[in-house]
C-alpha cells in the first residue's frame, strides 16, 4: 500500500524485491500514468522494455475522446440555432456494437445514417479494438500505422491527441503481442476496495484505510479451529 500515484510510490514496491525476482519479472501491465513509467524504467532491469500499457485503459481514453467530440458537436448544432440530435444520447455512443443494449439499436442506426463527427470518433474507436487481436509484431504495427492515418487525418481534435499519445508509447501498446497481459485483476481489486471505503463512509486517515483493506483483501482465515 502507497499514498497517492507518485514515482515513490510504485519505487518503494520495486525496491523490496531482491535482485532475483527483480530479473524474473517479464512485463508490468500500466497505464500511461508517467511516475509509474518512471519508477518501472528505473526500478527494474532492462524496466522500459518491460511496460506492457494496458488495453482497458487506452479504450476508456478513446471512448472519453469520441463521448468529447459529442459534446462539442452538440454545442455547435444549439449555437447554429438547430435542434441537436445528439442531446441526450451520451449513452448511445459508449457502447461497442456487441454490446449495444436492443433499446438502442434504432437511436443509434438513425444518427450514424447522419454522418455526424460523433459518427466518425466512433467508428475510429472501435477500429482500435482491433489492435490487441493481432499476435505478430509486423502485423499489429502494418495496423497501427493505418489507424493512426485515419485517426490524424479525421480533424477531430480530440481523437488526434488520443493517438498522439499512443504514438508516442508505441513501444508499450504494441508489447501486448508478446506479453498479452492487462490489469483487469488488479481493477477487480481496486473495486472491490472503493466498495470497502462506500461502505466505511470514508476513513479519517490513510492508517486506517489501509488496515482494512489488508482485512478484507489479504486471504485471512478467520474461522476458528
Amino acid at each position: 500500500m502507497a499514498e497517492e500515484r507518485k514515482t515513490e510510490s510504485l519505487a518503494a514496491y520495486y525496491a523490496q524485491l531482491t535482485d532475483t525476482q527483480k530479473s524474473a519479472l517479464q512485463a508490468v501491465a500500466m497505464d500511461m500514468w508517467e511516475p509509474y513509467i518512471g519508477a518501472t524504467r528505473e526500478g527494474l532491469p532492462n524496466g522500459g522494455e518491460k511496460i506492457v500499457f494496458d488495453r482497458f485503459h487506452i479504450m476508456r481514453d478513446m471512448t472519453k475522446a469520441v463521448d468529447t467530440v459529442r459534446k462539442h458537436e452538440h454545442r455547435e448544432f444549439l449555437r447554429a440555432g438547430e435542434d441537436s440530435p445528439l442531446a441526450r444520447t451520451k449513452y448511445v455512443w459508449l457502447y461497442s456494437d456487441e454490446r449495444r443494449p436492443e433499446h438502442h439499436a434504432e437511436t443509434f442506426a438513425t444518427l450514424q445514417a447522419l454522418n455526424l463527427k460523433v459518427g466518425r470518433a466512433w467508428a475510429i474507436k472501435e477500429a482500435l479494438r482491433t489492435l490487441w487481436t493481432f499476435r505478430q509484431l509486423a502485423a499489429v504495427k502494418r495496423f497501427f500505422t493505418r489507424w493512426y492515418g485515419w485517426a490524424v487525418r479525421s480533424r477531430l481534435e480530440p481523437v488526434r491527441q488520443v493517438a498522439a499519445t499512443l504514438k508516442r508509447h508505441l513501444d508499450g501498446v504494441l508489447r501486448f503481442v508478446k506479453h498479452p497481459i492487462t490489469n483487469g485483476v488488479a481493477e477487480g481489486l481496486n473495486s472491490k476496495i472503493m466498495s470497502i471505503k462506500r461502505k466505511a463512509g470514508g476513513f479519517r486517515n490513510p492508517s486506517n484505510f489501509t488496515t482494512a483493506i489488508y482485512f478484507h483483501c489479504g486471504g485471512l482465515d478467520l474461522y476458528p479451529r
